[in-house]
């Protein structure tokens, strides 16, 4: 019994320390001092789980909240896969000084995190201020005093629009495009609107939102602020809602149907009185129009259904150019750009004269200013076998680039002196000794005899197992007096 207890008691604890050590969240603040034109930012990440779920940014006295990020990193190492997810939200500081941010907990995944306290030190520079032109929205004890049921009613039209865009209209298949859907409010906009049921309304746009045979990278929107933005020399606020990068798989037409957002609209009182109600609510529909992007087929190429769309460069970094046979040296090839990074796939290698093992890949993936941008790093462990000059510019990677509208290629450029001697004469000895063994086991004779101790051999293991019996047996008599 006492066997079983101590066996459950370690199978736990092993249960539960692997689980506390497979995912880790955390948050950070940083920087430490800004300039009252840049940016503070509260980041949440998480490591070796999705993230599912978070709670609210929070507010901050002496900040305002602005945009948010997402970036994800995943690696591939020693066959055991770690992956990172975070969000960063950006906060704009309103005055030069310290600024004391509490303490404050977030649930990320129902985990509560709690950040200590922390000060911020604002100096002093240019920045422009932008104006919001939701400031007025309604306050909820404006129907308080609501006694007078016959008051008229009258309209203030809305200087605003809903617009889904694509920075591409026309693309080749695995080429990203972004797509954003954003309400633009004018500066000069007096209705009086806000938001409503997002949540619900968004999940249904997205729904309609996202094509089928496309790869998405969705940049997340949780909070919506507004940046100020010129369309046809007029200024506008625009509120992004939705914004994803999509990479499509086939050829043919991408079609993103028009799309409506609700919004609630105040009717303001012709004669508004002290204690009346003076506003109104009712459903304000904004329409956007269907748009379309293009998708057009790879130029003919051997490797046109595998290649990636997009522009890179190559990092490749090495021990030594110098080495020894018989000594490991560690070999990354990295790619960089600006593409589907999930689609990144590894390089073929051939080179006589050296053992190649399996790569770790490290991946990092970052989605912002409607770019997804990253890196892929293959790490490999390597053994020169012989000596001389090797050359490893056979080592590629093709890619297509859209802006050149070609195909490029990545090539090593390593260039590597081996030294030490050879191990053909090893590997010539073995095969020598493996061939002196095999033609022994063919001389010899299998047919099966009978031995003449068979009985000593059988009074021997007899012996054997009465022994480990008695040893048992004396194990748990000490551990139940015990």
């Amino acid at each position: 019994m006492n066997y079983r207890i101590l066996k459950i008691s370690l199978l736990l604890f092993l249960l539960i320390s692997s689980k506390g050590i497979g995912q880790k969240a955390r948050i950070e603040i940083k920087p430490n001092k800004i300039g009252i034109n840049e940016s503070l930012s509260i980041t949440i990440i998480i490591e070796n789980e999705s993230l599912k779920n978070y709670s609210n940014f929070p507010d901050i006295a002496g900040f305002t909240k602005a945009g948010r990020t997402s970036s994800s990193s995943s690696n591939y190492i020693n066959g055991k896969m770690t992956s990172s997810q975070s969000i960063i939200q950006n906060y704009k500081p309103n005055k030069i000084g310290i600024v004391k941010i509490p303490s404050f907990s977030m649930q990320i995944n129902n985990q509560t995190l709690v950040s200590k306290e922390k000060d911020i030190e604002i100096v002093e520079q240019t920045t422009n201020q932008k104006s919001d032109p939701f400031n007025n929205f309604f306050d909820p004890f404006d129907n308080f005093f609501n006694r007078n049921r016959n008051i008229e009613f009258i309209d203030i039209e809305a200087d605003a629009f809903l617009s889904l865009n694509t920075d591409k209209k026309k693309v080749f298949v695995g080429e990203g495009f972004n797509t954003t859907l954003s309400l633009f409010v004018s500066e000069n906009n007096r209705a009086d609107m806000r938001f409503f049921d997002l949540g619900r309304q968004l999940t249904e746009i997205i729904k309609k939102i996202k094509p089928e045979n496309c790869w998405e990278e969705n940049y997340n929107i949780e909070n919506i602020n507004s940046t100020l933005v010129s369309i046809n020399n007029k200024r506008y606020n625009e509120y992004k809602i939705f914004e994803a990068t999509y990479f499509p798989l086939n050829k043919g037409s991408i079609i993103f149907p028009e799309l409506d957002l609700d919004l609630i609209q105040y009717q303001i009182a012709k004669n508004p009185t002290f204690f009346g109600q003076n506003k109104k609510e009712k459903i304000k529909k904004f329409i956007s129009k269907p748009i379309s992007v293009s998708v057009v087929d790879l130029p003919d190429h051997p490797l046109k259904e595998s290649v990636v769309v997009g522009k890179f460069q190559l990092k490749e970094t090495i021990d030594s150019i110098n080495l020894t046979t018989e000594k490991s040296f560690d070999y990354d090839f990295e790619i960089i750009g600006n593409g589907n990074i999930n689609a990144i796939s590894e390089p073929k290698i051939n080179i006589e004269n050296f053992d190649f093992y399996p790569p770790n890949i490290l991946q990092n993936i970052n989605r912002n200013n409607k770019k997804i941008y990253g890196s892929k790093k293959f790490k490999y462990y390597v053994i020169p076998k012989e000596p001389g000059k090797y050359d490893f510019s056979s080592i590629k990677w093709i890619y297509f680039d859209p802006y050149e509208k070609k195909y490029d290629t990545l090539q090593s450029q390593i260039i590597l002196n081996v030294s030490g001697s050879s191990t053909k004469d090893k590997e010539i000895e073995s095969n020598e000794y493996d061939s002196y063994y095999k033609n022994k086991i063919f001389e010899e004779d299998n047919t099966l005899k009978s031995k003449k101790n068979d009985h000593y051999q059988l009074f021997l293991n007899f012996t054997v197992i009465i022994l480990l019996v008695i040893i048992t047996i004396l194990i748990i008599k000490k551990y139940n007096n015990e």
